[in-house]
């Protein structure tokens, strides 16, 4: 099960979010996204858990709850539609990265 948390405090780590959802259960993993340039926490993340039921009674009850000063909004994480991607790429290339320049010249 994979489970989209919220609202985290840029201070935590993933061993942190780890050691959070593992009161619940067996956690497959837990990942904090950061911004690419800055490598600093863009305040959610996703943890894994194998265990349905275990994840959906961490789900209920850490949504809503306070954690490092901050409160949690934790739910089932959405797929991400097929083929549906970031744009660009660290080459600049892709709709939203510099695209009208490419033919400038």
């Amino acid at each position: 099960m994979n489970i989209f948390v919220a609202g985290l405090s840029y201070q935590i780590t993933e061993a942190d979010l780890r050691e959070l959802f593992e009161e619940y259960g067996e956690v497959s993993s837990a990942k904090i996204i950061t911004d690419r340039e800055t490598r600093r926490s863009k305040g959610y993340g996703f943890v894994e858990m194998p265990n349905e039921e275990e994840g959906q009674r961490a789900i209920d009850e850490l949504n809503d709850a306070e954690y490092y000063g901050r409160t949690l909004s934790v739910s089932l994480a959405r797929p991400r539609p097929e083929g549906d991607r970031p744009r660009g790429n660290f080459r600049g290339e892709g709709e939203g990265f510099g695209h009208r320049d490419r033919n400038r010249y």
